[in-house]
């Protein structure tokens, strides 16, 4: 491929989507429970083809839109690689590669190192647990989750890797997986949350940058707050995440329904198997 093709660039969650590294479920299973939304269906597990034609839905729906789609190999050996964002974060120019704890996932950085080798980009490795649905980009900001997956010492890691930004924990009850299952950005001013995960110091801190949009319990379930955001107040959701949906709508926001009820069995949604890498450059 070309790889000069392949560039880096993120500031935020919201402006125009150019690139993104995904991956397709070809071996997705619940091989080992490994979060709260997992232990509800274990039983059933995954339909892989049924989430294999989602997950092609989604890629149809970006490259329509001109959102180039970078697809990293699967390997029959890892059953959680479709939520490609967990294995990095882009801000700026800068690849940050993540330590996970999982010891199940824990191959798949080295399928993301391989793939960055190929493809000439360069990269950092955290010392301490991060993973990439636990950061959230904002302009000069830097939200860091901290809760079962993200330790509070990455939290100094990022300070030094961006010393002209501002990097602020955001610890989140350790039952929700990720932070971007209870809180994600819409906009410059908007942003999607879920209160009862967080304490009244983190809450009030939120409010004092945004208009949240509150999620409901039900729909927190069904992954209501991990929306992507395509740019220009596009966000792809959905679509039995009702009221969630139309309280976007009303804040003016458009909202492309797609299925992704499959997928979402193993804890994930649409920007859980998704990794940026550029966005259009806004500040």
């Amino acid at each position: 491929m070309d790889v000069s093709a392949v560039s880096l660039q993120c500031r935020n969650e919201y402006a125009p989507l150019r690139s993104v590294l995904m991956c397709t479920p070809t071996y997705m299973q619940i091989e080992e429970v490994i979060n709260e939304i997992q232990k509800h269906y274990v039983e059933v597990n995954i339909d892989i083809d049924r989430s294999v034609s989602q997950f092609n839905t989604v890629v149809e729906f970006l490259t329509q839109r001109g959102i180039r789609v970078e697809l990293i190999p699967e390997d029959p050996l890892l059953p959680e690689q479709v939520f490609t964002r967990d294995i990095g974060v882009v801000i700026d120019n800068q690849l940050v590669r993540a330590a996970l704890r999982c010891s199940i996932r824990q191959t798949e950085e080295q399928v993301f190192q391989d793939w960055l080798h190929r493809n000439r980009i360069q990269s950092v490795r955290t010392l301490n647990f991060f993973e990439g649905g636990d950061i959230v980009i904002d302009r000069n900001t830097i939200w860091v989750g901290v809760g079962n997956r993200t330790s509070l010492e990455v939290v100094e890691e990022f300070r030094k890797l961006f010393p002209h930004r501002e990097v602020i924990a955001l610890p989140f009850q350790e039952i929700y997986l990720h932070l971007d299952c209870v809180f994600n950005l819409l906009s410059p001013d908007e942003a999607l949350i879920f209160k009862d995960a967080f304490d009244a110091e983190s809450l009030r801190l939120l409010e004092k940058r945004y208009r949240l949009i509150e999620v409901p319990e039900e729909e927190q379930f069904t992954l209501a707050t991990n929306v992507l955001s395509v740019g220009a107040g596009h966000v792809i959701s959905l679509p039995h995440n009702r009221v969630t949906n139309q309280a976007m709508r009303q804040a003016g926001l458009i909202v492309h329904e797609i299925d992704l009820s499959e997928i979402i069995k193993s804890g994930g949604s649409f920007r859980c198997i998704t990794l940026p890498l550029q966005r259009q450059d806004q500040n």
